[in-house]
C-alpha cells in the first residue's frame, strides 16, 4: 500500500464527504439509511468475528504464492495470523458487504480474492439460498478457506484456485449472469479493469459491484476514477475503502462520496 498517498486521500475524503442531508437521489438515500448506516447486529456477526479472532491467533505456518499487486513471483513462508491480520477485512466493511449482499438479493455472487474466506463467510451467510463462486490465487490459502467455510457449515461456496487471468474468464462462461461481484483479488490498474470489464459482460441492470482499497495506490484510485465514468455505470458511491457501483436503468449519473 502507498501510505502517504492513502493518508492524503482520507483527509481529502473526511472534508469533502457527505452525509445524507446531501444525498438528493432517493435510491442512494435509502440506501445509506438502510444498508450502509443500519446498526443492527445480525445473527452471523458474533461466530464471524470469533473465527477472526481464531486466526489473528493461528500460528500455523503455511507456503504462499501471491498473484495481486505486491507478488514477487515466489513462494514464502508465513504464518496464518499474519496472513489474517494483513488481508482480513475490517470488521465494519465486512459487515457493511453482508448488509449489500442482503440488500441486492443476489442469486449468482463472485468474488474475486477468497484469502482465509472470512469476507466470503459473511456473503455466503447473506445469501444462503445464492449460489456463491470465491476465486483464489494461492492454493495453501485456499485450504485454509476450505477449512473455515467447514467450521462454519457454509456449504454454498464454490472455490475456484488459480490465477484470475485465467480462471474468471471459464468461471464466466459457466453462468448466465452476475448479480454481485466483490473485487478483492489484485491491486493493478490494469488487472482490476481488465476484470472490471470481463464481469460487465454478466452484469444485468440491478447487479452491483463492489471494490477494495480504491485508495490502495495511485494506480488503483486510477482505476476507480476510470470504473465511474464507464458508460455503463449510472450510480457509483465512493466510501474510501470500498467503492460501490450499480447500473440501474432511469437513473441518472451520479457519484457520491460519503462518510462512513
Amino acid at each position: 500500500m502507498d501510505k502517504l498517498f492513502a493518508v492524503g486521500n482520507y483527509l481529502k475524503y473526511r472534508i469533502k464527504s457527505g452525509t445524507a442531508h446531501d444525498v438528493h437521489s432517493p435510491f442512494v438515500f435509502d440506501l445509506l439509511n438502510n444498508v450502509i448506516h443500519d446498526q443492527a447486529q445480525f445473527y452471523c456477526y458474533g461466530p464471524l468475528e470469533s473465527l477472526r479472532s481464531k486466526l489473528l491467533l493461528d500460528q500455523r505456518t503455511i507456503q504462499v504464492s501471491d498473484f495481486g499487486a505486491v507478488s514477487t513471483g515466489k513462494k514464502v513462508t508465513k504464518k496464518i495470523s499474519t496472513i489474517a491480520k494483513n488481508s482480513l477485512q475490517e470488521k465494519k466493511y465486512a459487515q457493511l458487504i453482508f448488509r449489500l449482499v442482503n440488500f441486492s438479493n443476489a442469486k449468482n455472487i463472485l468474488e474475486l480474492g477468497t484469502s482465509l474466506g472470512l469476507t466470503t463467510l459473511y456473503i455466503a451467510n447473506a445469501a444462503k439460498k445464492s449460489r456463491i463462486i470465491t476465486m483464489e490465487g494461492c492454493p495453501e490459502i485456499a485450504k485454509i478457506a476450505i477449512e473455515n467455510f467447514d467450521k462454519m457449515k457454509c456449504k454454498n461456496i464454490e472455490l475456484v484456485i488459480g490465477n484470475f487471468n485465467e480462471t474468471l474468464p471459464k468461471t464466466l462462461s459457466s453462468i448466465e449472469q452476475v448479480d454481485l461481484v466483490y473485487f478483492d483479488g489484485n491491486h493493478r490498474k490494469q488487472a482490476t479493469l481488465d476484470y472490471f470489464k470481463l464481469c460487465l459482460t454478466k452484469k444485468t441492470a440491478d447487479s452491483v459491484f463492489i471494490f477494495d482499497d480504491i485508495y490502495w495506490s495511485r494506480e488503483m484510485k486510477a482505476a476507480w476514477d476510470e470504473i465511474i465514468r464507464n458508460e455503463n455505470v449510472t450510480v457509483s458511491i465512493d466510501l474510501f475503502k470500498l467503492g460501490i457501483v450499480f447500473f440501474r436503468s432511469g437513473i441518472p449519473k451520479q457519484h457520491f462520496r460519503l462518510k462512513f
